[in-house]
């Protein structure tokens, strides 16, 4: 296995219908401009809770993914 150097980044996705939606949404929207992604981590979970329901779901992410030779 080779040696990898990782670059890290925060990101932040939301959605309304789930947790994993919004970090769906956040991975695949990054994959556009970032190549090579490898990981992520969660970092905070919030949400916005209106009638005594969650209304919308937002997540904080830090990203890994290698750099190029």
């Amino acid at each position: 296995m080779a040696n990898h150097v990782y670059k890290t980044i925060e990101i932040t996705g939301s959605s309304p219908k789930s947790l994993e939606e919004a970090i769906e949404l956040a991975v695949a929207k990054t994959a556009k401009t970032v190549h090579n992604l490898r990981w992520f981590e969660m970092e905070r979970v919030s949400g916005k809770i209106e009638g005594g329901k969650v209304e919308h779901w937002q997540v904080t992410l830090k990203i890994g993914f290698t750099l190029d030779d």
